[in-house]
């Protein structure tokens, strides 16, 4: 069945999209250039992705700008923001103008949360049915669904009798919800736990904030952005996008130390260290040393610097101990690093409570609030900060049924295996973007976006120009892929946390490497050898 120019009108389209966000509407846009026929699903009432959901109280992007934006001259030349992390509002109104600009929602179907895909083999094409029973078909099925498609809420014991209000950070309602003079509990520590903490403290009569696992939080070093600062900022806008394949996130950093944290003295290590501390951001997380994530020693002096920072800002000595302890709960930035303006300072405040669950763990819910083996909490408001079943969930929740008749959840119950990051067998047509064993998690959001996504633009516009009709990884192109992924993990650090970096964060979820570990220049690397290859670690049809 041959590929359809973009004149024609009759169905199937060339390529079914799932996922407004940042790869989803790079690909719409790019696509349609190409001449593809393209349609795009997104369950949300609008555009955005995951910042049409995050709207808690203190939601923003933790990508400091321009880097948290498309590269396009076009796009950015007339769009200036207003802080260096902009929120989540302003995000939306991003999105709103990007579309002004692009009039991508024309070829846009809201409120379509897709529930379920089948592949027709006889015509090599998908069926997807969404969950008001509407069916839309592709030839390609294109998943962009982000790593945070699927909150986690945890089985908390008692939480349907929970007689006050309860929401999980990524659900939250989209009418807002006022917090002055409430007893708000914040179950989690990652990111939106820390924002929300630092916005609940400022407002609510009581703070109780129940740690598992304390978060190594690193200063965003927030700033509001002039026009003028906007227009100075512009100049270097060419320079920092062009560098962005060449950083191992996509990032702009360039790195103040040297290989490792040993390779210069003690003097010349703190330096280094303040430099990135005062950068801000991720800087202090990817800008230091070269070795450490890999090298245990140098990873502690980064531990012991964060520390001392937070306990000079904590009075309490007890307190600032379960904040910063010791012994690392893990090393440093093997878990994804939050950053935060006043989550530390807010615990000298008296209605701010910390609770350190490894000391007196959760029992349960109660009516009032919740009871752990020590004392109850009396609550009206109870956040579920709990993050999400991360890079897979947003993909396996969809019944996603191969010609085997197996679904991808099932496909993948004992583990993750794909080629490139992009695809799996058993799923011909089917790609997937900032997906498992992709940059994904440990790469910018806008930069996977583009540099991954300009990689599938090839790949199907090859695929069209051969007149290829089905293709599907090969079981041994996978294998050694995934392979590759889980030996560069095991060089590095991140293996001594439970993350979500690793599915630890999900009960029951197998162990290994969801996003790939080698940086985005070794990945782009194996994507141009996999071009120059003419693909063929899939199996083609003509």
């Amino acid at each position: 069945m041959a590929w359809q120019s973009r004149s024609h009108t009759a169905d199937p389209v060339d390529v079914l999209i799932v996922g407004a966000g940042f790869s989803g509407l790079y690909q719409l846009r790019r696509l349609r250039e190409r001449g593809f026929r393209v349609q795009l699903l997104e369950a949300a009432p609008d555009l955005g992705g995951v910042w049409y959901w995050n709207c808690y109280p203190g939601a923003r992007v933790d990508s400091h700008v321009p880097l948290y934006e498309y590269s396009d001259p076009e796009l950015w030349r007339d769009w200036f923001w207003s802080e260096r992390f902009p929120s989540w509002e302003e995000l939306r109104r991003y999105f709103q103008y990007v579309d002004r600009k692009l009039d991508l929602r024309r070829d846009i179907k809201f409120g379509c949360r897709v529930a379920a895909a089948r592949f027709d083999e006889d015509r090599n094409t998908w069926s997807v049915t969404t969950r008001d029973e509407r069916t839309f078909e592709g030839r390609v099925l294109l998943l962009c669904t982000g790593f945070a498609a699927k909150p986690y809420v945890p089985n908390l014991k008692g939480l349907d009798r929970f007689e006050g209000i309860a929401h999980h950070t990524a659900l939250w309602p989209q009418e807002g919800l006022d917090m002055t003079d409430l007893r708000v509990g914040v179950l989690g520590t990652g990111a939106s736990g820390v924002q929300v903490v630092q916005e609940a403290a400022a407002v609510a009569r009581e703070v109780v904030v129940f740690q598992r696992t304390p978060i190594i939080a690193l200063p965003m070093q927030q700033r509001r952005l002039s026009a003028e600062d906007g227009v100075k900022l512009k100049k270097e806008y060419p320079d920092r996008f062009a560098s962005r394949p060449l950083n191992f996130g996509g990032f702009d950093f360039k790195r103040m130390g040297g290989d490792s944290a040993f390779g210069v003295s003690e003097a010349e290590r703190r330096r280094v260290y303040e430099g990135c501390w005062s950068a801000g951001g991720f800087s202090f997380w990817a800008a230091t040393f070269g070795d450490i994530l890999i090298n245990p020693a140098s990873n502690r002096t980064a531990y012991d610097f964060w520390r001392e920072k937070v306990h000079a800002r904590v009075m309490d000595p007890a307190v600032a101990e379960t904040l910063a302890p010791a012994e690392p709960p893990h090393p440093f930035g093997v878990k994804r690093p939050s950053l935060e303006q006043t989550y530390f300072d807010v615990f000298n405040q008296s209605n701010v409570t910390l609770v350190d669950l490894k000391a007196m763990p959760i029992v349960e819910a109660i009516p009032t609030g919740v009871r752990t083996t020590s004392r109850s909490f009396d609550l009206d408001l109870l956040v579920l900060a709990t993050g999400f079943d991360a890079v897979t969930g947003g993909l396996t929740q969809i019944d996603i049924c191969g010609p085997s008749g197996q679904n991808l959840a099932e496909t993948w119950a004992s583990g993750v295996a794909t080629y490139l990051g992009l695809a799996t067998a058993g799923f011909p047509n089917m790609l997937f973007l900032y997906g498992p064993q992709s940059p994904s998690g440990f790469c910018n959001g806008p930069s996977c976006a583009e540099l991954q996504g300009e990689h599938v633009v090839r790949l199907l516009s090859f695929l069209r120009d051969e007149g290829v009709h089905r293709f599907e990884a090969t079981a041994k192109a996978q294998a050694t892929w995934s392979q590759h992924v889980e030996d560069i993990g095991a060089m590095t650090l991140f293996t001594q946390a439970d993350s979500w970096y690793l599915g630890a964060n999900i009960p029951g979820k197998p162990r290994q490497f969801l996003n790939y570990p080698g940086g985005l220049p070794l990945y782009l690397q194996a994507c141009e050898e996999a071009a120059a290859a003419s693909y063929d670690g899939f199996d083609m049809a003509r």
